[in-house]
């Protein structure tokens, strides 16, 4: 399609061009973000902004990037990312700029902030609210906007600590408060990791009360839903419940059936969110592009078992008295329950890759599957277990392949669900390079764009770009980025269709992914031709409102 001569007003299109750009993309495939066809024109920045759009015939600026035979498309905003902790160790977010990310959307269950109260271990942090972590971001800097919940069970922990409920009418209060000064430092609502302790202690009247006081904000509530697996509707009709009562929108994070026994019934999941869309309810999800998920090797010990902390939940892994409890539980749930059991979702050991290690000794099993632990440690499988759990101070992350691709596929075709990592931005050297993290930490958009768009064709790319973009920050109510349009901030992936690809592997996750050329921020050059500049020109983003 042959862009329009300029996408302006005549008055205001004449004093575009009376000066010179900043930048200047020339000749590129736009895809606006909006899902509408793509066509070929040019793309002038100003002051952090874009300027102006179409044939920008004998315009000059002060740097131009020739985009011909790319797609020039808005910035892709990850709506659900962890990398709260590995921005404070590097700043350039390398995997995720690589990919085409602009934003990041941090906070689930935990969050930044609030730091303190009755938490079990204060983190090493210099702050205690969002507005000393955001400052700590600032003086930083990061290459990437970011915005954030509120996690429920960061909130929880601040007031109860490591305790299951139910909690006091003075408890609640006071969580409340916590989440009305989250969001008035610019929290974006209330999120929610309800499959495992802390969150699995939450009940759905603390959850309710939370999001009324985030909902004069605007707020929104994000959750992990209850569980994944056997009883996956009904935590998904509690989530629309919430969103009901507490008069907020609902995003469900990661939307899966992870229970082997229940693959194949996605269509009849997403037809009841439809139907929640139907009658009015604003209710949206997202997914990644991978049939595992990663938790942690501890999320298969039941929650009674977490309750008091890490080292009370060692204590009863060591205790003679509830071997034969938990065993009983770990392999076959706890019935009636809706604790969401990993190991009986995934129905097997092998079904488990084990992602680091806290203890040397077992750096030889990064990478590996659990069974490959218990047959080399020489014992039953909870033996294994538990030793594993004891010898790592109770926390081993791992990956759960536990739902099927078909399922990911039909989700990911609905116009409702949208595209978020569930990664962290990490580096292929340093620091951030150990362990064995989920691929998706690297390759979660170009893989999108490579696989399920251009040899799949399960997408068209301009609704593939609609999902990265303009979905995620409509549901965040950010309106000035996800589209290519006059007056937007300059938040621009340049990429080459015909070559974008993921490369990070299960068993090799530390590759960084290719035919992402560039990639501006805020009107500034981040990515240059496949290689970060170095640059750091990411804002904090919060919606522009105040509490009726």
């Amino acid at each position: 399609m042959r862009a329009p001569t300029l996408l302006l007003l005549p008055l205001t299109a004449t004093l575009a061009l009376s000066q010179p750009f900043d930048a200047l993309i020339r000749g590129g495939r736009i895809a606006d973000g909006s899902g509408n066809p793509t066509w070929i024109g040019d793309i002038g920045i100003r002051d952090g902004r874009i300027a102006a759009m179409g044939r920008l015939e004998g315009a000059s600026a002060g740097r131009v990037i020739e985009a011909a035979g790319m797609v020039v498309a808005p910035g892709f905003i990850d709506i659900h990312n962890h990398s709260d902790n590995t921005l404070l160790v590097d700043g350039n977010a390398e995997s995720m700029i690589r990919q085409g990310v602009t934003t990041m959307i941090l906070g689930e269950g935990g969050s930044a902030a609030p730091v303190g109260g009755k938490q079990e271990r204060e983190r090493d942090a210099a702050w205690s609210d969002f507005r000393g972590y955001f400052d700590r971001l600032r003086k930083q800097g990061i290459s990437t906007n970011i915005g954030t919940y509120v996690g429920s069970s960061q909130v929880w922990t601040y007031v109860r600590g490591e305790r299951a409920g139910p909690p006091s009418a003075g408890e609640v209060a006071e969580m409340q408060t916590l989440v009305r000064q989250a969001m008035e430092q610019g929290a974006l609502g209330v999120s929610s990791s309800l499959s495992g302790p802390p969150g699995a202690w939450i009940d759905k009247e603390t959850l309710v009360a939370m999001c009324q006081a985030a909902a004069p904000y605007g707020g929104v509530y994000s959750t992990h839903i209850r569980t994944e697996g056997d009883g996956v509707f009904e935590a998904v009709d509690e989530a629309l419940d919430i969103g009901r009562r507490a008069g907020v929108p609902v995003e469900i994070i990661h939307l899966k059936i992870a229970e082997h026994r229940l693959w194949g019934k996605m269509p009849e999941l997403t037809a009841r969110i439809a139907e929640a869309r139907a009658r009015g309810e604003q209710v949206t999800a997202n997914v990644y592009p991978y049939r595992a998920g990663q938790n942690n090797l501890a999320s298969i010990i039941p929650p009674w078992g977490h309750e008091g902390g890490t080292e009370a939940m060692i204590g009863r892994l060591k205790d003679p008295a509830l071997r034969e409890r938990l065993e009983r539980e770990v392999l076959n749930g706890i019935p009636g329950s809706n604790w969401y059991n990993h190991y009986t979702a995934t129905g097997a050991w092998e079904g488990m890759l084990l992602v680091s290690f806290s203890n040397p000794e077992y750096k030889r099993f990064e990478g590996k599957r659990m069974n490959e632990v218990i047959q080399a440690l020489g014992v039953d499988p909870v033996s294994a277990l538990f030793k594993t759990l004891i010898d790592n101070r109770g926390s081993v992350p791992t990956v759960y392949f536990h739902h099927s691709e078909e399922d990911m596929r039909h989700a990911m075709r609905q116009p409702f669900v949208s595209i978020g990592s569930d990664g962290s931005a990490v580096k292929t050297e340093g620091p951030l390079a150990r362990g064995n993290p989920h691929p998706r930490f690297y390759g979660t958009f170009p893989r999108v764009l490579g696989r399920y768009v251009r040899e799949e064709k399960l997408l068209s790319l301009e609704e593939a770009i609609r999902k990265m973009t303009s979905a995620n920050s409509a549901k965040i109510g950010i309106y000035d980025r996800g589209l290519l349009r006059p007056g937007q901030w300059a938040d621009i992936a340049v990429f080459d269709a015909a070559r974008v690809i993921d490369h990070a592997t299960f068993e090799r996750p530390h590759q960084y992914a290719t035919g992402v050329e560039y990639v501006l921020v805020n009107g500034e050059v981040v990515l240059e031709k496949g290689k970060h500049t170095g640059a750091r020109p990411g804002r904090i983003l919060a919606p522009e409102r105040l509490a009726k």
